[in-house]
């Protein structure tokens, strides 16, 4: 785990930006004692990252098994296993990982030398805030747990107060590591990093894993109250703390329910991005392939998107609020069911088209597909694939149910429609998102178009003209009926597809997220597989769904300004 210096260091040359390439004789080579006797000092440094690389993956799939195991425990056999001694195991996971990330940020990052490099495609500002939104929504949640449990101390354990507690300070730490360090590529002490960072992705998927089976007990008790309370009545010593008749308790208790699913977000992402940072670890980047400016968010050029993809937002929340208000009643009515799945129908098909006039588009485009080495994009590809994974397989699920029951019954029709859009949805979007974010990037000011060249010069005789008019109000809109009207076509509609995608994703991630789950609440798919076997398909499917819509407004920005 040693590393060899090549030269001596000058106080000096430790840089943050991308911009500015490094001095190769400053690298750290990586050393092994597998490879110590190659020649080569540069295949050396391959092997060794190999097998640090394969040291450390076997460290954090160890550690994931042995909470697996726990976990698994924990739901089977309640009587060795309780849920305290998974939250002892995970709080001693998150005590190591705070050792590392403090030791990360007062030590190795601030050796000399340590990040030459930092990649350009790392971290992108959207993933950075969605750790900062998540992680302050979980800090939320863990100070509710702590409130209600401290309100009913008398029938709770002193281990539900401390695992929040040192849950609020392990996200504190990682997240502020993450918005600070997910661009670097370290270049000392390359094995112990890479084992704390994957230590690190461990922790987070562990904790992932027992958010989601728990999550399980909300939806639960959303679904089917008085049969949880009969089930568990006597076996577990939790169902014996009843909330008193307090306001405070009620808000600690309704607070708890409603932020639970972002916990669940934040473990994703924070996995995503420091597998990154394990991919980056001494990676060293060619000054050829550091882009000396970054394309910026822009809503100019774009008309048609942003006003369907508002009617489509506000048209999904009114039918989420109706939703919401009829589930919620004592005798939900099979109306609501209606008019979620026609709002599904309606809406999955548009999304389609436009994936598939995007794939065409991009396919007549005479853009050269970017092949360099990029673990963002990479992992990128990786989870847009994975993650669709969930709602394809509920609704393969759910297609062979409604069809081996009564498919000509309206309700079991439209959810039978509501699978197979779904499918076809998901695949579109995929294949759209994934070929865009192989595109080159169009270089700042050139354009497809050659019209713009043309009439440059003459725009800038109007907005002298506007100017000396000094007709402000009008100079913006006419700026901006200008860029839209000189875009080339392509990049026209492919920006008008790109936002309109990308406003419907968050509307498809809003609904799932705060309780909306018609898979579940209408039977059924319950009725025929069984409440035990479907359970366990929507429970593992419906967080992977609401992750894909979250990460793919992220590939669809991208889509967006790189078009």
């Amino acid at each position: 785990m040693a590393d060899k210096k090549v030269s001596r260091p000058c106080p000096h040359c430790r840089s943050k930006s991308a911009s500015a390439p490094a001095d190769t004789s400053k690298v750290h080579y990586e050393k092994f004692w597998l490879y110590r006797h190659c020649s080569s000092l540069q295949q050396r440094d391959r092997q060794a990252q190999k097998a640090g690389q394969l040291f450390s993956g076997l460290l954090a799939m160890n550690v994931v098994f042995l909470g697996s195991a726990f976990i698994s425990s924990m739901i089977f056999n309640k009587v060795a296993i309780t849920l305290a001694d998974v939250w002892i195991l995970l709080s001693i996971l998150k005590v190591l990982c705070l050792f590392w990330i403090i030791y990360y940020l007062l030590g190795t990052s601030r050796q000399p030398h340590a990040v030459l490099y930092r990649d350009s495609h790392a971290g992108a500002i959207w993933i950075r805030g969605s750790v900062l939104l998540f992680g302050s929504c979980s800090i939320l949640l863990n100070v509710f747990q702590i409130g209600y449990s401290t309100i009913l101390i008398h029938c709770k354990s002193r281990v539900e107060i401390l695992f929040p507690s040192i849950g609020i300070l392990f996200i504190c730490t990682q997240a502020y590591f993450l918005w600070n360090h997910s661009k670097d590529c370290i270049q000392v002490q390359h094995n112990f990093t890479r084992c704390g960072l994957m230590l690190t992705i461990a922790t987070n998927l562990l904790l992932w894993l027992l958010a989601v089976t728990n999550d399980t007990l909300h939806v639960e008790i959303e679904s089917q109250l008085r049969e949880v309370e009969r089930r568990f009545a006597g076996s577990n010593e939790t169902t014996l703390c009843i909330c008193p008749n307090t306001t405070i308790c009620k808000v600690f208790q309704k607070g708890y329910i409603l932020l639970y699913p972002f916990n669940t977000e934040y473990c994703l992402v924070c996995c995503s991005v420091l597998y990154v940072m394990w991919k980056n670890v001494g990676r060293r980047i060619s000054p050829h392939h550091i882009p000396h400016t970054k394309p910026k968010f822009k809503l100019q050029g774009v008309v048609f998107g942003p006003l369907l993809g508002t009617s489509a937002v506000i048209i999904g929340a009114c039918v989420f609020m109706m939703y919401q208000i009829q589930v919620t009643s004592l005798v939900p009515s099979s109306q609501v069911f209606v008019i979620y799945y026609s709002y599904y129908i309606v809406l999955l098909p548009l999304m389609s088209v436009g994936a598939v006039i995007g794939t065409i588009i991009h396919a007549l485009e005479k853009k050269e597909l970017d092949t360099l080495k990029n673990p963002t994009r990479s992992l990128d590809v990786v989870l847009l694939m994975g993650a669709a994974l969930g709602q394809i397989g509920m609704s393969y699920f759910s297609i062979v149910a409604l069809v081996a029951t009564d498919p000509r019954d309206l309700l079991n029709s439209l959810a039978l429609s509501y699978s197979v859009l779904l499918i076809f949805q998901n695949i579109s979007q995929n294949v759209f998102v994934i070929d865009g974010l192989h595109r080159r990037r169009t270089p700042p000011g050139k354009e497809e178009d050659t019209k713009e060249e043309q009439n440059r010069e003459g725009y800038s005789q109007r907005r002298v003209s506007v100017l000396e008019l000094g007709q402000e109000i009008r100079k913006v809109s006419l700026s901006y009926i200008h860029t839209y009207s000189h875009l080339s076509w392509r990049r026209r509609v492919l920006r008008e597809i790109s936002f309109f995608l990308v406003l419907c994703n968050i509307i498809l991630w809003v609904m799932p997220t705060f309780g909306a789950h018609p898979l579940f609440e209408n039977g059924m798919e319950r009725s025929f597989y069984g409440y035990s076997t479907w359970f366990v398909i929507v429970n593992f499917g419906l967080p992977l769904g609401v992750f894909y819509r979250m990460h793919s407004v992220g590939g669809l920005l991208e889509v967006y300004v790189t078009a």
